[in-house]
Protein backbone atom coordinates (compact mmCIF):
# COMPACT_ATOMS: atom_id res chain seq x y z
CA UNK A 1 0.00 0.00 0.00
CA UNK A 2 1.35 3.53 -0.52
CA UNK A 3 1.94 5.93 2.00
CA UNK A 4 -0.96 8.09 0.94
CA UNK A 5 -3.89 4.84 1.11
CA UNK A 6 -2.17 4.34 4.46
CA UNK A 7 -2.02 7.97 6.39
CA UNK A 8 -6.00 8.91 4.67
CA UNK A 9 -7.49 7.45 7.60
CA UNK A 10 -5.38 8.97 9.85
CA UNK A 11 -6.42 12.25 8.14
CA UNK A 12 -9.84 11.60 8.79
CA UNK A 13 -9.21 10.91 12.29
CA UNK A 14 -7.41 14.37 12.95
CA UNK A 15 -9.82 16.34 10.67
CA UNK A 16 -12.68 14.81 13.02
CA UNK A 17 -10.47 15.72 16.49
CA UNK A 18 -10.15 19.78 14.58
CA UNK A 19 -13.79 19.92 13.86
CA UNK A 20 -14.84 18.81 17.09
CA UNK A 21 -11.84 21.29 18.87
CA UNK A 22 -13.23 24.36 16.46
CA UNK A 23 -17.22 22.89 17.83
CA UNK A 24 -16.39 22.39 21.36
CA UNK A 25 -14.71 26.37 20.74
CA UNK A 26 -17.62 28.17 19.16
CA UNK A 27 -20.42 26.52 21.75
CA UNK A 28 -17.83 27.24 24.83
CA UNK A 29 -17.57 30.52 23.52
CA UNK A 30 -20.98 31.59 22.95
CA UNK A 31 -21.50 30.17 26.65
CA UNK A 32 -19.86 32.43 27.92
CA UNK A 33 -20.80 35.60 25.27
CA UNK A 34 -24.66 34.24 26.64
CA UNK A 35 -23.77 34.47 30.08
CA UNK A 36 -24.89 30.71 30.37
CA UNK A 37 -21.25 30.19 32.13
CA UNK A 38 -19.04 32.12 34.16
CA UNK A 39 -15.38 31.70 33.51
CA UNK A 40 -14.13 31.69 36.51
CA UNK A 41 -16.69 28.69 37.26
CA UNK A 42 -14.66 26.66 33.99
CA UNK A 43 -11.16 28.80 34.77
CA UNK A 44 -9.22 25.49 35.81
CA UNK A 45 -10.89 22.80 34.03
CA UNK A 46 -13.92 22.64 36.40
CA UNK A 47 -16.49 20.67 34.39
CA UNK A 48 -19.37 23.47 34.72
CA UNK A 49 -20.41 24.27 31.49
CA UNK A 50 -23.83 23.45 30.67
CA UNK A 51 -24.28 19.62 29.56
CA UNK A 52 -24.93 20.52 25.35
CA UNK A 53 -21.29 22.33 25.91
CA UNK A 54 -19.66 19.46 28.15
CA UNK A 55 -20.87 16.92 26.02
CA UNK A 56 -19.36 18.01 22.79
CA UNK A 57 -15.95 18.78 24.89
CA UNK A 58 -16.37 15.11 26.11
CA UNK A 59 -16.35 13.59 22.42
CA UNK A 60 -13.47 16.12 21.79
CA UNK A 61 -11.47 15.12 24.72
CA UNK A 62 -11.94 11.05 23.62
CA UNK A 63 -10.21 12.45 20.78
CA UNK A 64 -7.03 11.91 22.39
CA UNK A 65 -7.89 8.49 24.54
CA UNK A 66 -7.99 5.46 22.42
CA UNK A 67 -6.78 6.79 18.66
CA UNK A 68 -3.71 7.39 20.53
CA UNK A 69 -3.29 3.75 20.60
CA UNK A 70 -4.26 3.59 16.54
CA UNK A 71 -1.65 6.91 15.43
CA UNK A 72 1.26 4.97 17.36
CA UNK A 73 0.17 1.99 15.58
CA UNK A 74 0.14 3.31 11.89
CA UNK A 75 3.88 4.92 12.50
CA UNK A 76 5.36 2.19 13.41
CA UNK A 77 3.29 -0.27 10.90
CA UNK A 78 4.47 2.28 7.96
CA UNK A 79 8.09 2.32 9.35
CA UNK A 80 8.07 -1.24 9.73
CA UNK A 81 6.61 -1.74 6.42
CA UNK A 82 3.51 -3.69 7.89
CA UNK A 83 0.92 -1.50 6.30
CA UNK A 84 -0.91 -3.88 3.81
CA UNK A 85 -4.50 -4.02 2.72
CA UNK A 86 -6.01 -5.56 5.72
CA UNK A 87 -3.93 -2.89 7.61
CA UNK A 88 -5.52 -0.15 5.45
CA UNK A 89 -9.44 -2.26 5.64
CA UNK A 90 -9.16 -2.16 9.57
CA UNK A 91 -8.26 1.24 9.46
CA UNK A 92 -10.96 2.66 7.67
CA UNK A 93 -13.30 0.55 9.85
CA UNK A 94 -11.76 1.96 13.38
CA UNK A 95 -11.56 5.56 11.51
CA UNK A 96 -15.29 5.32 10.49
CA UNK A 97 -16.43 3.36 14.03
CA UNK A 98 -14.75 6.75 15.78
CA UNK A 99 -16.65 9.30 13.06
CA UNK A 100 -19.68 7.13 13.98
CA UNK A 101 -19.16 7.25 18.16
CA UNK A 102 -18.44 10.79 17.76
CA UNK A 103 -21.96 11.59 16.18
CA UNK A 104 -23.96 9.75 18.63
CA UNK A 105 -22.13 11.38 21.13
CA UNK A 106 -22.71 14.72 19.92
CA UNK A 107 -26.09 13.88 19.08
CA UNK A 108 -28.22 11.44 21.10
CA UNK A 109 -25.43 10.66 23.36
CA UNK A 110 -27.06 7.68 23.91
CA UNK A 111 -24.49 5.14 26.42
CA UNK A 112 -26.03 1.90 24.93
CA UNK A 113 -25.00 3.09 21.10
CA UNK A 114 -21.87 5.25 22.31
CA UNK A 115 -20.87 2.23 24.75
CA UNK A 116 -21.74 -0.36 21.29
CA UNK A 117 -19.73 1.81 18.55
CA UNK A 118 -17.14 1.93 20.92
CA UNK A 119 -16.38 -1.34 21.83
CA UNK A 120 -16.69 -2.66 17.94
CA UNK A 121 -14.01 -0.26 17.79
CA UNK A 122 -11.77 -1.33 20.53
CA UNK A 123 -12.15 -4.83 19.02
CA UNK A 124 -10.75 -3.50 15.44
CA UNK A 125 -7.85 -1.63 16.98
CA UNK A 126 -6.51 -4.51 19.40
CA UNK A 127 -6.99 -7.01 16.62
CA UNK A 128 -4.92 -4.64 14.44
CA UNK A 129 -2.50 -4.63 17.08
CA UNK A 130 -2.62 -8.25 17.84
CA UNK A 131 -2.09 -8.75 13.93
CA UNK A 132 0.97 -6.41 13.93
CA UNK A 133 2.69 -7.73 17.08
CA UNK A 134 2.09 -11.67 15.25
CA UNK A 135 3.57 -10.22 12.05
CA UNK A 136 6.40 -8.68 13.89
CA UNK A 137 7.49 -11.66 16.78
CA UNK A 138 7.46 -13.97 14.36
CA UNK A 139 10.23 -12.63 11.76
CA UNK A 140 12.27 -12.98 15.16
Amino acid sequence: MSVAEVLLPVFVLVALTFTLMFWMGTVRYRSVNQRETRISDVALGQLNWPPRVQQIGNAFNNQFQLPLLFYVLVILALFLHQADYLFVVLSWIFVLLRVVHAFVHCTTNRMIHRFGVYAIGAVVLLVMWIIFAVRILAVH
